[in-house]
């Protein structure tokens, strides 16, 4: 068996979508720690996460700045700075605001901060697991799909029904009736239709980096404190 993942965060935790690439069978759930990601059996070869991994202890990180030149003025904005590691130690959000601006003389984004938990939990778990941290690879959806239309960014927001058209016709083709079939089995309360869409393009990409074709930005990465890398694949 081999197995790999992609995941995408949502508010009911994290959308897991399993393929098998031997049979091509598809499974998914819903994690509600990323640790269970790492305890999850059989232990998947690639896990492709959407979440910023690797963290500056000052100024953006490479792979972000091309990620937004990439994607143009249209969808620029959805590759939000990830967040320095310092605020990882912050409790609320004025903490973190007053730490950024010690640091950068900028306040913390809200954007950022929401999903700041989910960056501490991935962010430990993956410095007290070195292997794990071997197989888990950063992916933002937005390049995923840029990547899967040839190239081009996608002309529509994906919270809305015409961005939700647009990204699941590109995922179709590989995927078929499960695209679709995710869709209707989940809680509509813990997870959005665009979060089921994003873990399918994560999934997508873990398939690339299996099959040794995934883009990376920038093709020799820089590590953090930690040893993480500061990259996007796609």
């Amino acid at each position: 068996m081999y197995l790999i993942r992609g995941v995408d965060g949502c508010s009911g935790g994290w959308v897991v979508i399993s393929q098998d690439l031997d049979s091509g069978a598809i499974s998914w759930r819903l994690c509600s720690k990323a640790d269970e990601l790492a305890r999850a059996k059989p232990a998947p070869r690639i896990i492709a996460l959407d979440i910023p991994i690797g963290l500056p202890e000052r100024g953006p990180r490479a792979c972000d700045l091309e990620a937004r030149q990439l994607l143009g003025r249209g969808r620029a904005s959805s590759v939000f700075p990830a967040p320095i590691r310092p605020v990882l130690d912050a409790n609320c959000y004025d903490r973190a605001c007053q730490i950024r601006f010690r640091i950068e003389g900028k306040k913390m984004s809200r954007q950022a901060w929401n999903i700041l938990p989910k960056i501490r939990d991935v962010d430990q778990l993956l410095r007290r697991d070195s292997e794990l941290a071997a197989r888990v690879r950063e992916i933002h959806p937005e390049i995923c799909f840029y990547t899967m239309a040839g190239g081009r960014p996608m002309q529509h927001n994906k919270k809305t029904l015409s961005g939700h058209e647009e990204r699941r016709k590109l995922l179709e083709p590989w995927f078929g009736e499960w695209v679709q079939a995710v869709l209707a089995e989940r809680d509509r309360g813990k997870i959005a239709e665009d979060d089921v869409l994003d873990a399918f393009a994560a999934l997508w990409t873990a398939g690339r980096i299996a099959a040794g074709t995934a883009a990376a930005i920038p093709s020799a990465p820089p590590r953090d404190a930690f040893g993480l890398r500061m990259q996007i694949v796609a």
